[in-house]
């Protein structure tokens, strides 16, 4: 065996964690079917989840679930804090899917989620300060849209939306830009698909863009069709930091699968999806969270500098 493939066979970039599942199904403080793909903020010390709830109609909402040390001892909250409206026909199906960054001019959190309507999916944008009240921005883009965070911060006075529109059938990864949140425009293929190859049939953002030195860090989740079904896979792009439409570096190999037992047993097997990420910059630890299967939560974690290292190695796109 070729002396690189077998280093990373026995090093992985990330390490799952022992206790997973971290959140299941059978740990709600109500009935529900599945609690998988949350979003991810930090306040107070504590880390919060924003966690889809799949109820027993086939309907989803988005519940908060809390822990000191993001791993352990969750206290689930008893209500919803988002679930659909009924007045709101973009909702009627349910929500899906949150990705959260922290607006630091805004002084509030982005909450971009996957509104369910008859037409299809859309992305959907809530604001908050404190994960107790919510103002609904609406839908900022149509269906068939989904996989969408902003990024933390404006570029050049506008704000950028990360996102996966299906066009002509195609499931490329997208970005957009906007100066108030509400109209957007300068849409651009961001990420392809690459036939024949692990992210071959569609690709969509993972966790949140992730800032660092080298630039923007991002996870995305990659499919493959195969005899049994679709294997979601995690891969790693890099983009400019000032010019996000630009990708640096993108992963030849993915990083994260479903390997272990416990992702295989589910509504959908054969299924990792990261949705949220928190970086410890005293530990230099990433912690990114994902759906196993749609129906439970894991926890997997790698060192930022050796993820860089690993990107700033592949080819340059």
């Amino acid at each position: 065996m070729d002396k690189q493939v077998s280093r990373k066979l026995h090093h992985p970039l990330f390490q799952r964690y022992p206790e997973n599942p971290i959140l299941s199904p059978e740990q709600w403080p109500y009935v529900a079917n599945a609690t998988f793909n949350p979003g991810v903020a930090t306040i107070d010390g504590e880390t919060i989840l924003l966690v889809r709830v799949e109820d027993m109609r086939g309907f989803s909402h988005l519940t908060i679930a809390r822990s000191k040390d993001g791993k352990t001892d969750w206290r689930v909250e008893v209500h919803p804090a988002l679930e659909p409206e009924a007045e709101s026909r973009e909702e009627q199906w349910g929500l899906e899917d949150p990705r959260i960054v922290f607006l630091e001019e805004r002084g509030e959190y982005a909450i971009t989620y996957v509104s369910f309507s008859s037409s299809g999916p859309l992305v959907s944008l809530a604001l908050t300060e404190d994960f107790q009240g919510f103002t609904r921005v609406g839908p900022i883009m149509p269906p068939e849209d989904k996989d969408a965070s902003l990024f933390p911060r404006r570029f050049k006075g506008r704000y950028a939306l990360i996102h996966r529109p299906i066009i002509r059938g195609e499931g490329d990864i997208w970005i957009s830009f906007s100066p108030d949140l509400t109209h957007w425009g300068n849409h651009r293929v961001l990420i392809h698909t690459r036939p024949g190859w692990w992210d071959s049939q569609r690709v969509g953002l993972g966790t949140q863009p992730i800032e660092t030195p080298e630039g923007w860090l991002i996870i995305y989740h990659g499919i493959r069709m195969t005899a049994s079904g679709s294997i979601y896979r995690v891969g790693l792009a890099l983009l400019d930091l000032e010019e996000p439409w630009r990708v640096i570096r993108r992963s030849d190999e993915w990083v994260l699968g479903p390997r272990m037992r416990y992702q295989q047993g589910g509504d959908v097997p054969g299924v990792t999806f990261p949705t949220g990420a928190v970086f410890d910059e005293e530990t230099g630890k990433l912690r990114i969270y994902y759906g196993i299967a749609d129906t439970r939560i894991g926890l997997a974690t790698a060192n930022m500098d050796q993820l860089l290292d690993c990107i700033l190695a592949c080819p340059q796109s």
